[in-house]
């Protein structure tokens, strides 16, 4: 059984951020209704539970990967994707940019097997902490984003900031938390870090509304780009 996003804890360090990240693929997904999905880097596959039921998916990721492989259907890299060129309505791929080491070859491939007029939507991170290392190599400012879709070929649609600086705060307070009283504490940790969820969720959804300038200290960029019909 996959683990759905919508089944994260409210007592895991990662509520605020799953749960904001899910809000904006269903929109996106909602709003585009691609007919099929390819979700590069697709982990334990968790993120099938934001695609809608009648949209074919795939999910691909390579052999050693640290996540659970049961939501894995093809086996490969982001480098070699084997699929024929202008094949792929739409791609997905979230959270896998920074830890490869040549991040334009892979957006490269992804827009090799794109389809002309086809999207992809990325989610990259400008901040968190080091995570899946060693394999753990950049951060994004939406610049150098914007600079690296356009050079391989990509139309930006839009880039948007998943949270205010509350959430990017409060996520990385509760990990650290947790790692602190990891093992020995849980009665007092998790408690506090539900609390942490919710008063930082919440701070976040007023800071979001009235300071426009929130986007600079968001955890991670929501990236929506599209492969041009003419080339």
């Amino acid at each position: 059984m996959l683990k759905a996003y919508n089944t994260i804890s409210l007592f895991s360090p990662s509520w605020m951020v799953k749960r904001l990240g899910e809000r904006e693929y269903r929109r996106f997904f909602a709003a585009y209704r691609p007919k099929s999905v390819l979700d590069v880097g697709c982990g334990s596959g968790e993120k099938r539970s934001v695609i809608p039921d009648e949209i074919c998916y795939t999910g691909v990721d390579h052999l050693a990967t640290l996540h659970d492989t049961s939501g894995i259907d093809v086996f490969c890299a982001a480098y070699d994707l084997p699929f024929q060129s202008d094949s792929r309505e739409f791609v997905f791929c979230t959270g896998v940019l920074e830890h490869l080491e040549e991040p334009e070859r892979a957006l490269r491939e992804a827009y090799r097997v794109l389809e002309p007029g086809g999207f992809a939507l990325y989610a990259i991170p400008l901040f968190w902490h080091l995570h899946e290392q060693p394999r753990d190599f950049y951060r994004y400012t939406k610049h150098g984003i914007s600079y690296l879709f356009t050079k391989v070929g990509y139309e930006i649609v839009e880039i948007k900031p998943l949270s205010g600086f509350w959430v990017t705060f409060g996520s990385e307070l509760n990990y650290y938390l947790n790692s602190l009283f990891r093992g020995f504490s849980n009665y007092l940790v998790k408690p506090l870090i539900a609390a942490s969820n919710l008063v930082f969720l919440a701070l976040n959804f007023i800071d979001t509304r009235i300071h426009k300038a929130t986007e600079k200290w968001t955890w991670m960029y929501m990236v929506v780009a599209r492969k041009n019909k003419c080339r």
